[in-house]
């Protein structure tokens, strides 16, 4: 849990540091949404779900994920902080 953590904390940093804001994302009554919604200037928006190295999302993350990109929206699973600056910029 802990490198999950180092990788969230990044995670906002980084979009911090190009003028955005990376709140968590709770949503009671709809569990297995992302962790982080990424909101950048320009009204760019995507979500991102924050993993230790090598894991993989549950059934129902990734159920809800494909629900979000059928409705056009970007979605990340990020397992490694050196993955963030390449995702930010594809956003």
């Amino acid at each position: 849990m802990k490198r999950e953590k180092s990788v969230e904390c990044r995670l906002v940093s980084e979009v911090k540091k190009r003028g955005g804001i990376c709140p968590k994302w709770v949503s009671p009554g709809f569990d297995g949404v992302p962790d982080r919604i990424i909101l950048l200037p320009k009204g760019r928006i995507a979500f991102a779900e924050v993993k230790a190295k090598g894991k993989k999302p549950r059934p129902l993350q990734t159920a809800r994920h494909k629900l979000l990109r059928r409705l056009g929206f970007k979605v990340y699973v990020i397992d490694n902080a050196d993955d963030i600056g390449g995702v930010l910029d594809d956003i």
